[in-house]
């Protein structure tokens, strides 16, 4: 890789761990390693409880976070280190009567394509829908299912296709992604990872130009897709062995020598 970014966004399930698992303490590492030299943010459909759980435990705790941004539901909410403390920058956060509607839709639209009746599953892989403030999320085996299982459920995103676009129809008005491996994410209008990437410009003092996006689902219809047309530069990854490989070519390229434990 020949460019030397300023800033580099991450994806998170796919990209710097595996599905709703643990960011490793290697990348945890390498993570901080570039936080020392670069602005860094991770945009997700997951909610900031999660990045609490599934990411910051991971990053060394003398890790320059105030390099660190931190973008759940998909770019609804931005969170900056300030003060010894996380916080918001904005928030686009969902009111009651938009919860409704959407609720409504789902109902209708599964109704409409016969998706997913109540078929057994294990307690266990927790609920389907889920409110996170910010946005709906659908996860089709449950919120707390098995990686191995949510991985070969719909590699293609035929299966979840039918429904997205049942809820197009009812909710022309929000931005719905068809995000992660098993999931359905619905958001206000025009917020998404497009939208975090833009605001990076303002929240990070840097251009898109100077930034560098790296995720698993860059490929048309992917959860990743809609970056591009920011006109950010792109790096798509297989997985988090992949990524750590870029990360250390980054570092390479600000005089940085570090190796994969």
């Amino acid at each position: 890789m020949d460019f030397k970014p300023k800033l580099v966004a991450f994806d998170l399930d796919g990209t710097l761990a595996e599905s709703k698992q643990p960011v490793t303490l290697e990348m945890g590492a390498l993570l901080s390693t570039l936080m020392s030299k670069v602005k860094v943010a991770i945009l997700s459909g997951a909610s900031f409880a999660q990045f609490e759980s599934q990411v910051l435990p991971s990053l060394p705790e003398d890790s320059h976070f105030e390099s660190l941004f931190l973008f759940p539901m998909n770019a609804a909410r931005c969170y900056t280190y300030k003060r010894g403390a996380w916080r918001i920058q904005y928030d686009e956060t969902l009111n009651p009567i938009e919860k409704e509607k959407i609720m409504q839709a789902f109902k209708e639209a599964m109704g409409e394509t016969g998706f997913l009746p109540e078929s057994p599953r294990p307690p266990e892989w927790g609920e389907r829908i889920e409110d996170r403030g910010s946005q709906i999320t659908f996860s089709a085996l449950g919120q707390k299912a098995p990686v191995e299982e949510k991985k070969k459920w719909d590699p293609s995103r035929e299966k979840r296709r039918p429904l997205y676009e049942a809820l197009k129809k009812r909710l022309p008005n929000f931005s719905i992604g068809l995000n992660a491996a098993t999931s359905i994410d619905v958001t206000h209008k025009g917020i998404n990872k497009a939208y975090g990437i833009r605001q990076l410009v303002q929240l990070a003092d840097t251009t898109i130009a100077e930034m560098l996006y790296i995720g698993d689902a860059l490929e048309e219809g992917g959860n990743d897709a809609i970056v591009k047309e920011t006109g950010i530069k792109t790096e798509e990854v297989i997985g988090p062995q992949d990524t750590a490989r870029l990360i250390l070519e980054i570092l390479e390229k600000h005089d940085t020598r570090t190796t994969v434990a």
